[in-house]
């Protein structure tokens, strides 16, 4: 339960500081804007942050991609993984939740809780696959044995924000399915027609990732 509990809190912290920054200073705000650029540094520091917190007691995912690909490479039982994914969605329901109740009457022109869309159906999905397996190899890579896993929270936190920076103008960047789910059950309308998109995608570029780290990796565990 620990480990559960511990992918609640991380999640709802990725998706609180994440859509966050999104909804409040994303573009053109009242107060602040700090654009794309900084949307892509409030998730990466958000899971550098998660990462040295949580961790060591469950190596946090915070997001249900990671998990079906540590589920495919046999790094976790299917229990876990299972149980990881709920918590990792009512995480980020909760802080869903929270930016909702802060964002309903600050005036924000955005949406209240940093939803994703797209535009074109082909280019997203062909995104969210791709970006979400460099993602997953790169927190394979840096997590495996012989690696230098000190800084594997820097690495995967950082390759987020450059994931963000480009997958931002297609989608809002997703890569992970608990933080488009949260968004979408408060945004509603398109959010939620276009949520499929933003759960298989990210599944799938996790399975195909999770494939190729098992035929490239030299290292034997």
């Amino acid at each position: 339960m620990k480990k559960y509990l511990a992918e609640l809190i991380g999640t709802m912290v990725l998706v609180l500081m994440g859509c966050g920054a999104a909804v409040f200073a994303g573009t053109a705000q009242p107060f602040a804007e700090v654009g794309t650029l900084g949307v892509a540094f409030a998730f990466g520091l958000s899971v550098i942050a998660m990462a040295y917190t949580i961790g060591k007691i469950s190596g946090c995912h915070i997001n249900p991609a990671i998990t079906l690909g540590m589920l495919i490479n046999k790094k976790i039982s299917g229990k876990d993984a299972g149980m990881y994914m709920i918590f990792q969605v009512i995480g980020a329901i909760i802080g869903s939740s929270i930016l909702y109740f802060l964002a309903k009457d600050s005036g924000s022109t955005t949406t209240l809780t940093g939803a994703n869309g797209y535009s074109c159906v082909t280019t997203a999905f062909i995104a969210e696959t791709v970006f979400t397996f460099i993602f997953l190899l790169v927190v394979f890579g840096s997590t495996s044995k012989g690696a230098n896993n000190k800084f594997a929270g820097l690495a995967i936190g950082l390759a987020l924000v450059l994931i963000h920076i480009v997958c931002i103008p297609i989608t809002g960047t997703s890569v992970n399915p608990a933080r488009s789910i949260a968004p979408a059950i408060f945004e509603g309308g398109a959010a939620l027609s276009h949520l499929w998109l933003f759960i298989v995608a990210p599944f799938l570029g996790a399975a195909l990732a999770a494939f190729t780290w098992r035929a490239i990796d030299t290292e034997k565990e």
